[in-house]
């Protein structure tokens, strides 16, 4: 074998590798991006079973003081209900909305309650549920962030070529939800 010979068959070597080595670094940027988004989403979920959680001992407490309210904390059961067995980011992102209107009302009704606001519980339960409401706004949105980049990767050249050998898909954003962006109406079911 020649010397031109050995060189391009080193040439040609190099340049397999080199390939091979690219589409290897795009992959695993993918797999990290796509791993990030199920992170993402996960800690989403961990505050989520937190808020949950609090929920009960909430309503509990405001059952004692709340006596024209049994709709509006029978709402907040239900909700809370609706959320836990919510499937998919978009059916989340709905149901997680109309919870957290629903918490926005009981806290605005709360308002013309003044035993139930000075009870300590229920203020440290308030406390709690505003500082997981941040913390969940927070979260969603890293996660919507972690979606962006993935979604943006996978329609850019080279990295769609690779996942498109992958079926790779776009993934969904946590969007607000039309009934987050309402106002919280103020109403009292006194007896007649």
């Amino acid at each position: 074998m020649s010397i031109i010979g050995v060189m391009v068959a080193a040439l040609l070597i190099f340049v397999v590798v080199g390939i091979v080595s690219y589409f290897i670094s795009i992959y695993n940027g993918l797999i990290r991006l796509s791993r990030n988004i199920q992170k993402a989403w996960a800690n989403i979920e961990v505050l989520l079973k937190q808020r949950y959680d609090e929920i009960p001992k909430l309503v509990k407490i405001c059952e004692g003081y709340m006596k024209y309210e049994r709709e509006t904390l029978e709402k907040i059961t239900a909700a809370r209900t609706a959320c836990i067995q919510a499937k998919g980011v978009a059916n989340s992102a709905l149901k997680e909305g109309e919870l957290s209107g629903l918490l926005r009302h009981l806290f605005a009704v709360a308002e013309n309650y003044p035993d139930l606001k000075a009870n300590q519980n229920f203020l440290q339960l308030q406390q709690r549920a505003s500082y997981l409401e941040s913390q969940i706004a927070d979260r969603r949105e890293f996660y919507n962030d972690s979606v962006n980049n993935y979604n943006i990767k996978i329609h850019q050249i080279p990295d769609m070529w690779v996942a498109g050998m992958l079926n790779m898909q776009d993934k969904e954003l946590f969007n607000v939800s039309e009934e987050e962006k309402k106002d919280v109406e103020i109403k009292f079911d006194f007896p007649k």
